[in-house]
């Protein structure tokens, strides 16, 4: 039997393991280089924004987390809705911090701070310019995602209170500061708490304002770019404000903003008329507290005082022809005032006998039904009150006190009721 070359072997063992080391090295060397190309999904592409940048400008964005805007199936989509609002952004190269914010004293849930969009730093290449401009918007998107998706730490809103926040948060900065707020603006809380608000007037939107200045409630905006987005606009499964109340609460925050106020130098503020888009509703980390709701004055009335010597002649119950067109007015705007009914409620002033009262004040709440019924009216009440049991003074009485003839024609009026529920 030969014996086995052993040098054969050895050779034999060399061409054996060769291609054998050489395939594992082409293994991992592929490996590596699928790594780096084909698993890039996994790679944290808004990594880069993390670096610090000596950058002149800085953003602040805060997302209205309250119960109104988080809806209960179906929220508001800040993120998906204003792409133009963080594309300028990003055009400035700001420094950029995100959170949400919920409660009376408006705390702030912190997602991300200070990410820089500086899409031109230590990169001169056209191409990932682009790119990378891209990147810094779809990260900014996804930022202001959980920041809208983030379970609100206490109930109710105070969006004065945030832009208090927001403006303090921009202290450090050198160069330019600008705040951007996605809210409703329903704020439920503090001195411009919308609850009880009749969403109707600008004397209410003066007296707001003038609450807020005397509690020391209203933020210095000056040398803020501020920009208020989504104004009058709920989650679509929450009681909804009609296109006047929208304008109405638009006023209002114009008011707070300073915007209607020439005389705050150096203050900006914008309210974008962008429409935000709906998105499911996602499960919160944890159960969310409950909020209270605003109705828009809906279960209170919208009352004219119409004074008795406008209708009626002395111990007449018959509408004088002079009156109608004053109806009319009112008629028009029940008819447009959707899904409402009308109360007309008579009175009469003490000068007559008192067991004509009751009479008298049903016999002109009738009238002033059959006048609107027939100005197309319909789901009209009529209700006489005999003797009024107070009478709220006129703006215009002289002094703030009433004449005794004012007194009289305030307790001889009719009263028209718009109830819009």
């Amino acid at each position: 039997m030969t014996p086995p070359d052993t040098a054969a072997l050895r050779a034999s063992g060399r061409r054996t393991t060769a291609p054998t080391l050489a395939g594992a090295l082409v293994t991992v060397l592929t490996a590596g280089l699928l790594s780096a190309c084909g698993e890039a999904p996994r790679l944290d592409a808004c990594a880069w924004m993390k670096e610090p940048v000596d950058t002149a400008g800085r953003t602040v964005v805060l997302v209205d987390d309250s119960a109104s805007v988080r809806g209960r199936t179906a929220g508001r989509d800040y993120a998906h809705s204003i792409g133009r609002l963080l594309a300028d952004v990003v055009d400035r190269k700001d420094m950029v911090s995100v959170g949400s914010f919920s409660g009376d004293s408006a705390q702030i849930t912190w997602i991300a701070k200070d990410r820089s969009t500086d899409w031109i730093k230590d990169n001169d290449n056209a191409i990932n310019q682009k790119k990378r401009k891209q990147q810094a918007a779809d990260c900014l998107t996804d930022l202001v995602g959980k920041a809208e998706s983030a379970a609100p730490r206490s109930g109710g809103s105070n969006v004065l209170a945030a832009l208090t926040a927001g403006v303090s948060s921009l202290d450090a900065a050198s160069g330019s500061r600008s705040l951007l707020v996605l809210t409703d603006g329903l704020s439920t809380t503090g001195c411009a708490d919308l609850r009880a608000a009749a969403f109707r007037d600008t004397s209410e939107i003066n007296a707001i304002a003038r609450v807020c200045a005397a509690r020391d409630e209203t933020p210095s905006l000056t040398g803020v770019d501020l920009t208020l987005a989504g104004l009058g606009q709920p989650a679509t499964d929450q009681p909804a404000p009609t296109a006047a109340q929208r304008t109405w609460l638009t006023a209002l925050w114009r008011k707070l903003c300073g915007a209607a106020d020439p005389t705050a130098p150096g203050t900006s503020c914008t309210l974008a008329p962008t429409a935000i888009g709906t998105a499911g509703q996602r499960a919160p980390d944890r159960k969310p507290p409950q909020d209270p709701v605003i109705r828009y004055a809906d279960d209170r009335p919208e009352t004219y005082q119409l004074p008795g010597a406008a209708l009626f002649d002395t111990n007449s119950s018959t509408v004088r022809p002079q009156a109608l067109p004053l109806l009319n007015d009112v008629a028009v705007r029940a008819r447009t005032t959707p899904g409402s009914r009308v109360a007309v409620l008579g009175y009469v002033d003490p000068r007559g006998r008192p067991d004509n009262n009751q009479q008298l004040s049903q016999a002109r709440a009738n009238a002033v039904k059959k006048v609107l019924t027939g100005l197309g009216v319909t789901r009209v009440t009529a209700h006489g009150r005999g003797l009024p049991t107070g009478c709220s003074k006129p703006a215009d009485a002289a002094g703030g006190r009433m004449t005794a003839e004012e007194k009289l024609q305030c307790d001889r009026r009719v009263d028209i009721e718009i109830i819009r529920k």
